[in-house]
């Protein structure tokens, strides 16, 4: 452990006394959650919906129909003992359609119906795009009717659950979060540990009574450091500028914040030790730390309008588990029963970086 730690001491020396790299790793972050948070908004379609039909009734199953036949839902299935809560917090769907009893019969006698619709807004823009989308398929729903039942004779109550305002920066924010943590902290530790392949600074290593564990340690527990610094400056523009606050149990994101400095700082060392060259490095780095996270992850879009032939790859994506973690955490609450899969994922995905740096640390050493 002594060897670890005399590791990270040095690696942090090297960091402190690089200012271009602190201002990298601390404030270009700050300025990526600024300028991305406020300035994105996109469309999304194939929503999943859930509807629960409390009636059972033709008219309510031709209502239900309805909403099925829209290219704009993707009706999911969910047990009709279990409540519209439990299907939000779970991440089932983004939406739950409730038609009453007696909709039907209402219906018959030329009376008002009100269905209800429980929209998860922590995605203001898809709220505002599935609330269009009912109130649309709704009044073609009223112009079938016969004529005496009235025009409006259907009328969906909409409430938007997790982020009432439809503020975009609230969704959008904890994502550009989780990219900044995603690039710069394990961009520094590729670059430091290609730096030592290309100045050949690494053979002293070799040759060395360190081991390749704790040589690797040593790099990462130093870019940990970085990165969990990074993640509490971040978290606190989060909590102040943007109005966000931890919605619900903290452990799952506090766990899962010191894996994820543990996954992307085992990312940028595993890519240093495979391409002992800073140049190199900074491209895998960047499709790894940015494009993947970015695209891939639900950062920007939700993964089900992702491609089929590559919606696969967002499984092995790091960030896509963590982006989930920290919206819980900030915006609806779940807590470990919604999300301990993604924090096991996190930490897997981690042990599988720090895995193949040792592999090819140790076949080195052994080379050597």
């Amino acid at each position: 452990m002594r060897r670890i730690w005399a590791q990270t001491r040095k690696e942090l020396t090297q960091i402190r006394r690089d200012r271009l790299a602190l201002v990298l790793a601390l404030v270009l972050p700050l300025a990526l959650i600024l300028l991305l948070s406020t300035a994105i908004s996109l469309t999304v379609h194939n929503l999943p919906l859930i509807v629960q039909d409390f009636d059972s009734s033709s008219a309510s199953r031709r209502f239900a129909d309805a909403i099925r036949a829209s290219l704009s839902f993707h009706v999911v299935s969910w047990p009709s003992d279990r409540s519209a809560d439990d299907a939000l917090l779970a991440n089932a769907a983004r939406a739950v359609l409730v038609i009453p009893k007696n909709f039907g019969r209402d219906l018959a006698r030329g009376r008002t119906s009100e269905v209800q619709l429980l929209v998860d807004a922590t995605d203001s823009n898809t709220a505002r795009i599935v609330q269009g989308y009912i109130n649309q398929i709704t009044q073609a729903f009223n112009q079938g009717l016969s004529r005496r039942q009235s025009s409006d004779a259907v009328r969906a109550q909409i409430r938007l659950w997790y982020n009432p305002g439809r503020d975009s920066p609230k969704f959008y924010s904890p994502g550009i979060f989780v990219l900044g943590i995603s690039m710069f902290p394990p961009l520094l530790a590729a670059l430091a540990m290609s730096k030592e392949g290309e100045q050949k600074t690494i053979l002293q290593v070799y040759v060395s009574s360190i081991t390749a564990a704790e040589f690797l340690m040593g790099k990462i527990f130093a870019f940990m450091i970085v990165a969990l610094c990074e993640w509490l400056l971040s978290l606190v523009l989060l909590l102040t500028v943007f109005g966000l606050r931890i919605a619900g149990d903290p452990t799952p994101l506090i766990v899962s914040s010191v894996l994820y400095a543990f996954c992307v700082a085992s990312f940028g060392t595993l890519i240093g030790a495979a391409i002992p060259n800073q140049g190199a490095s900074i491209q895998a780095v960047s499709l790894g730390g940015f494009l993947l996270v970015f695209l891939l992850s639900g950062l920007i879009f939700p993964i089900e309008n992702i491609p089929a032939g590559l919606r696969w790859i967002s499984n092995i994506v790091w960030g896509k588990y963590y982006i989930e973690i920290v919206r819980d955490a900030l915006l609806q609450g779940g807590g470990w029963p919604s999300m301990w899969f993604s924090v096991v994922m996190i930490g897997v995905i981690g042990l599988i970086f720090f895995a193949l740096a040792w592999v090819h640390m140790r076949a080195m050493q052994v080379s050597a």
